[in-house]
This record gives C-alpha cells, structure tokens and sequence, in this order.
C-alpha cells in the first residue's frame, strides 16, 4: 500500500511530525519485509494491559500459524509488566516467547513458565528499567551503551511536531525500553483518545551521575509530557485502530468487604490516635477485589482530600489458587474521583474495564488535572515512597506467623505473575499492610488453603518490612512486637477459626522444643513446617492436618 493510502485523516491528525510519514507501513508489509529474526530481544510498550502494541504482535502470531514456524521464530520479550494475556498466551502456545521480563500474566504462559519451556525472571517493578539499560540483560556487550534491544514495538495515542511520542494510557518502562532500542516500529493508535499532557517522563541516568527524583508531592512534576524519540532508530509507523484489552468489572464479594471494612477501621483510628492526618498519607493499591473493596469503601468513607501515590490504578487478572482463576475487577477509582474524595492520583498505568474507559472518557475534561502518569522507575522509587509516607496495601499468597509473606509461589515452587511492585512499596511505605482471605477453597475443601501458615514456602518480603495484616477475621498490627509476640497476635487476629488451633499447637510445640536447645527467638522446627503444605499438595488437598 502507498503512503497516500495509509495517511488517514486520524493518522494525519495525530502524526504531527511529516517526515515520518514516508515510514508509514502495515504490520503485514513490515514482517513481509524480513525484520524480525529469530532470537531477536524485543522490547513492547505497555502495563497490565494498556498501552502494549496492538497490530504488529498479533500480525506476527498469525504469520507463525500460517507458516508452521511454532517454535522456529522466537523472541526474548521485555515489557515493563504485563500486556494483555490474550497476545501474550497465544505467543506462548506459538512458541514465540524464549525468555520474558520481568512480570506477566495468563495460564498458557505461566504454564510454560513452569515447564522451563520459557526462561523467565521477575524483578522489583522500579530496578528492571535501570537494569535494562545498564546492560544487565544484555551482559555480553562491553559497557554502558545504548541499544540493548534490538527491535522494539511501541504504541503512541500522538507523535509531536519534534517527533516526540505521546503515550496511552499508560508508561511504564517505555521511556527505558525506548531508549535500549536499536529499532524502533512505532503504532499511532488513533481508536484511543490523545493522552497528550496527561504524563511525567523521566529517563534513566546511570550512576555516578543520577539526578533524585525532586517530588515532595503527589502532583509534583518533573520530567516531560512525552518520550523523546530518535527519528533515525523509528524503522516503521503503523496506524492501529484497537481499545485496550480489559475485561468488564465484576462485584466484590463480602469477604473482601470485611477485609476492607476492618482496614477502614484501622485508618480511622490511627487519625484519632495522631498517627496520620484526616486526609490520610498517599495510598498505594494492589489489585484485586479487595483492593477495589477498600477504595470503595473510601468512596464512600469519611476521608477527604485523599491522594493516590501508586503502580497502576487498574484491574487485573489475579490468579490466587492452585486450581481457579480468579477473575477480580472493579472501577472504584472512578467512584473515589466522582465523590470528590480523591484530590490527585499518581500512578503509571491506568486499565480500567471497557465500561469504566467510557466513564473515564466521558469524565476526561473533570480529571486531567487531578492525573499524573510516570515512569514506573519513578512511579515505584523508594526514594519517594518513603519521603511521601505512602500507606501500601498488598495481597499475597500466603503469609506466616512471623510476619513473612509470599507473593509469587504456590507451594514454594509454582510460579504465578511475578513481584511486580509490591515490595518497592511495602519496604518503603510508611505502612505497609498484607490483606488477603483467610483462606481459599480447594476443589474437595470449601475451607481448603490456609492463607496463615507456620512459614511462608516462599518468602518475598521480610518481616522486617511489614506492619499489619488483615483478613476478614481481623486485624493484626505487629509494629514493635517480638517474634513470638508477633505470631501470637496474628494467629488470634487473622486464621480461619478452623485453623486456629492448628497454628497454635505448632507454635506451642515449636517454642517448647525450641526452648530445649536454647534457640526459641523465632521457633521452627524445620522437619514439620511445611507440614500443611505438604498435605494440600496430596490426595486430600487440605491444610487441615490431624496433628504435627
């Protein structure tokens, strides 16, 4: 096709940059073209299912399928998090994906994740951008030079009159990815509305010379509202007409309710305690139905002027158990904004469900100034999470009596999405909350999965970085108590009254033999520990051992 006929008056519209417009190509004619070889690293756009590449990924799976090259034509894939688990699934059945970085989701490649089929490595959320253009994914070229990449997809809703790009709704680890990029296909996707003006971009700056993020509030800012591009890398421009990938919103059921209502609870009393102003301190969300049941429920709460200092104001697929997916959505930001509670919001991804994007839309001209998008690097930073006192809330897998948490293993062993930005923010924050059920059902055991075990089998937080922990049951807040202090509130507060005098007998058990060698600090017995994972990984699939 000739450039006259792919400059649509949309595309002349967003591209704003002429000299570009002879690059004006198709996904079809690009990968006709012979660009992309096998065992290339490629780098897409992109965070939880906004922002990501829409043509080129899916023109290349189908090429794959119609030329019987399944397996023959493979990629190391860098994203900032994860896409849309349709295009990354079907990539995997495909056999395109040979290694992924640093955080995904979907069955198919999560199942060959653990088939050692596809090499995969999760990093913290804020380190994996540095490190990429530090060269630490590409070790075997000499010093800190660009181009790391060697091919990399990237979607703009706009590209600026100095040739800049103007992201979506989301920005990751794009100005990074963009700057490892040794080629460059750029898809102007002209469905989406302009984003223009609603991003803060930062680039990273090795050490010695790294400047600190100067943000000493939530809508401080100080980068650029676009991705500065080199024209010579931008090998093809692609129009791509396509919504994000997000799934409707469902309802939170009451568990998550309780959950969010005994964190409420706690909120309020560390205001009346003078521990936190009546506005609160920026809060950062997980994802998941509790998450959105404790936005919810500041919606609809008592706190005003509420910030938001966080990953990804979103929803998500969040796969909680060995046997279900657990499809857990919501829009309650858009609520928290309509009530006027929330005052300004920072994050680096926004997804919400294709209803709560029309919301959004609709309310686009009331929001853009209560809105920031950073770079995750900046988004996820240490630095100012903890010069802003964000209150960070997460759910795990699972969390033990100590106070250590699981984030990214089932039984010790299967992986699930990755670490994301959990502990980027519950090291740092100035609360760090673990809320999750106490337990979740099994195919043979509607009480199956204790949610409280003796240790963690799979430990990504400490207990040193942790505060308190909630489930329906209650609430634990373990600031400044000893081990065995720790656990004992925990179990009292947080197990399933089922597993309660479980938890208890082994902490008996283990203080008292313990205490025998002189070793009763923290007390495990490392032969029975894992006890009741063991049993939920046999035939009864319950933790509801009949003693230790």
């Amino acid at each position: 096709m000739t450039v006259s006929t792919l400059l649509t008056e949309a595309l002349k519209a967003r591209v704003r940059r002429p000299s570009l417009y002879p690059k004006l190509t198709t996904a079809k004619d690009l990968i006709a073209s012979g660009i992309f070889k096998n065992g290339m690293r490629m780098g897409w756009s992109g965070f939880t299912g906004v922002g990501y590449p829409k043509e080129t990924p899916v023109a290349l799976a189908d090429y794959v399928e119609k030329n019987n090259l399944q397996d023959k034509l493979q990629f190391d894939l860098f994203v900032g998090a994860s896409t849309s688990p349709l295009v990354e699934d079907r990539w995997a059945k495909l056999g395109m994906i040979k290694r992924r970085y640093p955080y995904q989701t979907g069955k198919e490649i999560q199942k060959k994740i653990n088939r050692n089929e596809i090499a995969f490595a999760d990093k913290h959320l804020s380190e994996f951008p540095l490190d990429l253009v530090s060269g630490y994914y590409t070790l075997e070229k000499k010093g800190n030079v660009m181009e790391k990449l060697d091919i990399v997809l990237v979607e703009a809703t706009a590209i600026t009159e100095e040739g800049h790009i103007i992201p979506g709704a989301s920005v990751g680890a794009t100005p990074e990815i963009v700057q490892s990029a040794s080629k460059l296909v750029v898809e102007v996707n002209t469905f989406l509305p302009n984003f223009e003006g609603l991003h803060d971009i930062t680039l990273s700056r090795f050490a010695p010379y790294k400047f600190p993020n100067l943000i000493q509030r939530v809508d401080d800012r100080v980068g650029t509202p676009y991705i500065p591009i080199d024209d010579d890398r931008i090998v093809a421009l692609i129009e791509s007409r396509h919504p994000d990938n997000t799934a409707e919103s469902e309802p939170q059921d009451q568990t998550s309710h309780r959950i969010a209502d005994n964190i409420l609870e706690f909120l309020a009393h560390e205001v009346t305690m003078d521990r936190l102003p009546n506005s609160l301190l920026p809060l950062q969300s997980g994802v998941g139905n509790i998450a959105n049941a404790i936005i919810g429920g500041l919606a609809d709460g008592p706190f005003n002027n509420v910030e938001v200092w966080t990953e990804v104001i979103q929803v998500l697929v969040d796969q909680l158990t060995k046997h279900y997916d657990i499809f857990l959505l919501s829009d309650t930001f858009l609520d928290f904004w309509e009530h006027h509670k929330l005052s300004f919001a920072s994050a680096t991804s926004v997804a919400f469900s294709p209803h709560g994007f029309k919301r959004f839309y609709d309310m686009w001209d009331d929001l853009k100034d209560r809105l920031v998008l950073r770079s995750q690097s900046v988004s996820n930073s240490p630095e100012v999470i903890r010069r802003l006192g964000v209150i960070a809330m997460n759910t795990p897998v699972e969390f033990d009596i100590y106070g250590h948490a699981n984030s990214t293993h089932v039984c010790g062993t299967r992986m699930l999405n990755g670490l994301g930005g959990s502990a980027d923010f519950l090291r740092n924050s100035k609360l760090s909350i673990m809320h999750t059920p106490s337990t979740r059902h099994t195919k043979k055991d509607p009480i199956g999965i204790s949610c409280v075990v003796p240790m963690c089998s799979h430990i990504d937080h400490t207990e040193h970085d942790l505060d308190v922990y909630v489930t329906e049951q209650g609430l634990a807040d373990i600031r400044g108590l000893s081990p065995i202090e720790r656990a004992r509130v925990i179990i009292d507060k947080c197990a399933h009254p089922d597993y309660r005098p479980i938890l208890k007998d082994y902490l008996d058990f283990a203080e008292r033999k313990c205490l025998e060698i002189g070793a009763a600090h923290e007390p495990q017995l490392l032969d029975r520990v894992f006890k009741m994972h063991l049993n939920v990984m046999g035939e009864e699939n319950t933790m509801r051992i009949k003693g230790w």
